[in-house]
């Protein structure tokens, strides 16, 4: 019988060794680790995160509806780290008591941010503490990579009871890398040619460059960014920040800036290794993720300072880079383009509070909820935080490459996370219109017309699919790929989606299906009618076909630019960029996205009229989802106005 430990080895390839080292993010062609058996080096020295549970979260939700309703009194007074330390983080008596336990258990103790503790110790006396047998996972050498190790607890960890109500996870035991990011590259085959478009805003002109060749300033032109850079709107005295799980040569990011005529200060970057950070930069570990999201950003932002915050990737680097960029308050806005299916790591059992059973060991934990007691510290300080929503489209876990690839499992409808989470605005992606013009065999073409931007799906490559005499549910490659979208299985509906029309609940039958052996095994069965958090929220050009280029130094074949790339890894890190400049624009930090875009809707005024602040996209699909006319789980709000976005925001704020 397959376990559903032994499919994480085999499907996802487990691996991460330490902080020196960049190992690769996990894909379904990573090899399968071995267990090497118990860690025998008992003295060794390890330290793990421990995340605390917050106080008073009956008064969280009130108090963010407060801070983002204009005409409340409290409307826009985000509260500083100091006082969310004293509302909601863990009292100094709990920490006191957290730390005399694990003082007396020979460990040593610092709190780090307000909600996690770093406990430091010999292996010996961590796995002692938390009930757990460690041992070493060897990868195998495979195309692009060396073998490496990584350690892991064979059997669930164990609070002890003085502590168990106070600590809501312990994250660094296990040392695998968890996530992958969200860039993808072009399908079947590269548009030989696209043509010039003009924006949707009749303000805008038309794009500098075709689509395929996009730089920040085609984005800029085509989405009317451009009035805010007229008006000084650059994203003076505001800073970005990016968390990410790979290191990058800050040198690209110059390189990039530079060819497209700006003049950033040589310290325009500021990098901050977390947990050691990533190791070497490398095109296994997602290097290419990162630098294209410094030059995005930075890029939409040019006068904003960027802060890299770079970690490890494992449960316990994402955490503490999230808690370290958002605890010291640095940065008004930030993003990531990484992550991991929803249910990766976590299994939810219709309870509440939703007991979570970590599916590599059957074990209870709470990973999805020591990341939301975090971005909610986000979300009361009026930092923005953006997500990539995925590039598989409906189907987060089934993707090309992606953990549980077809036919060997199932088909089910997946979302990403932190994407998922109610306090993480999560973008989408589309496709622009226009002709692509596809070589085919024998010196024939084909053109493939988009008539209106759609959301992101390459179903719209059938047509080149079977001119390629290749299945696109299998040979072509373009299934299923697009913009990710749908309903979180285990975050509720948060109250700013609550009354939005186009809202989804979780689709009957979901089940993930090992069809491997001779008897197929149901491994996962999700809720139905679950009403869940929808994701994406907003959405822009994300189709490679329609992408972007970026400068990268491969580790393999050295410098280069390269076009016709995509992903929903641009479309958050452009947002990022976009919400800097809205906090200039505005005078202050604009938060949580989410609730503003929400209120538009409600509003009656979201679409429509050459003030609009938002575009409707209202065709295509994300292989499920299809888009519709206002809300909907392909391409949420649909995209923006940028100038427009931000004198809507003004006259919310007035």
């Amino acid at each position: 019988m397959t376990t559903i430990r032994s499919l994480w080895a085999a499907a996802i390839g487990t691996v991460l060794g330490t902080a020196a080292s960049a190992a690769p993010y996990p894909t379904a062609a990573t090899p399968a680790a071995i267990d090497r058996g118990a860690i025998t080096e008992v003295t060794a020295t390890m330290s793990v995160t421990v995340a605390l549970q917050l106080r008073n979260e009956d008064q969280i939700q009130p108090l963010i509806e407060a801070l983002y309703t204009p005409g409340a009194p409290e409307y826009g007074k985000f509260i500083t780290p100091q006082e969310f330390a004293a509302e909601f983080g863990p009292s100094a008596e709990t920490v006191a008591a957290l730390t005399q336990h694990f003082e007396a258990a020979g460990l040593t103790v610092s709190r780090t941010t307000t909600t996690l503790l770093t406990v430091t110790g010999s292996s010996a006396a961590l796995a002692a503490e938390f009930g757990v047998q460690l041992h070493d996972f060897e990868v195998p050498a495979a195309a692009g990579s060396d073998a490496y190790h990584f350690r892991a607890p064979i059997n669930a960890v164990q609070l002890a009871p003085d502590i168990a109500a106070t600590v809501r996870g312990v994250f660094g035991l296990d040392t695998r890398p968890r996530f992958r990011p969200h860039l993808k590259h072009p399908g079947p085959a590269r548009p030989s040619q696209g043509g010039q478009l003009q924006s949707h805003w009749s303000s805008a002109p038309a794009t500098d460059d075709p689509p395929g060749a996009w730089t920040v300033v085609d984005f800029g032109q085509y989405y009317n960014v451009v009035p805010l850079y007229q008006h000084g709107i650059t994203g003076k005295n505001r800073s970005v920040g990016i968390i990410t799980l790979a290191s990058f040569h800050d040198s690209d990011a110059f390189a990039y800036w530079h060819s497209i005529g700006l003049k950033p200060p040589r310290d325009k970057i500021h990098t901050i290794n977390v947990d050691g950070g990533a190791g070497p930069p490398s095109d296994a570990a997602g290097s290419d993720e990162t630098t294209l999201d410094v030059e995005q950003s930075g890029g939409v932002a040019p006068d904003s300072p960027v802060y890299v915050y770079v970690a490890p990737n494992t449960d316990q680097g994402f955490l503490d880079a999230f808690a370290r960029a958002i605890d010291s308050n640095v940065v008004d806005t930030l993003s990531t383009s990484w992550g991991g299916w929803e249910w990766l790591d976590a299994v939810a059992n219709n309870v509440s509070p939703p007991e979570v059973i970590d599916p590599t060991n059957g074990r209870h934990t709470t990973e999805l909820l020591a990341f939301n007691d975090i971005l909610t510290q986000a979300a009361l300080q009026g930092q923005s935080a953006f997500d990539a929503a995925g590039d598989s489209g409906s189907y987060d876990a089934s993707g090309a490459g992606n953990y549980f690839p077809q036919p060997q499992y199932s088909l089910i409808l997946a979302v990403d996370d932190p994407a998922a989470q109610p306090y993480m605005t999560a973008v989408g992606g589309t496709t622009l219109p226009g002709p692509q013009v596809f070589d085919l065999p024998h010196g024939k073409t084909l053109t493939i017309n988009v008539a209106d931007e759609i959301a992101w799906s390459w179903s719209y490559l059938d047509p080149l699919c079977k001119a390629l005499h290749q299945d696109p549910a299998t040979t072509c490659g373009t299934f299923p790929v697009g913009g990710g979208g749908g309903v979180s299985s285990f975050f509720p509906l948060p109250f700013y989606q609550d009354g939005i029309a186009g809202i989804a609940t979780t689709a009957h039958g979901q089940q993930l299906i090992d069809y491997t052996h001779k008897h197929p095994e149901v491994l996962v069965t999700l809720p139905s009618g679950f009403h869940g958090r929808n994701v994406p929220d907003i959405s822009v050009n994300a189709d490679p076909d329609t992408g972007y280029i970026f400068y990268y130094t491969s580790d393999q074949t050295g410098f280069g630019i390269s076009g016709f790339n995509g992903g929903t890894s641009f479309a958050a890190p452009l947002m990022n960029g976009v919400a800097a400049l809205l906090d200039q624009g505005l005078g202050h930090r604009v938060g949580l996205l989410n609730l503003a875009l929400y209120h538009l809707l409600r509003s009656g005024n979201a679409y429509g009229g050459h003030d609009a602040p938002l575009h409707d996209i209202d065709h295509g699909d994300n292989e499920y989802y299809r888009a519709t006319p206002g809300y909907d789980p392909a391409s949420g709000v649909g995209t923006p106005n940028v100038a427009n976005l931000l004198e809507a925001l003004q006259s919310q704020s007035n």
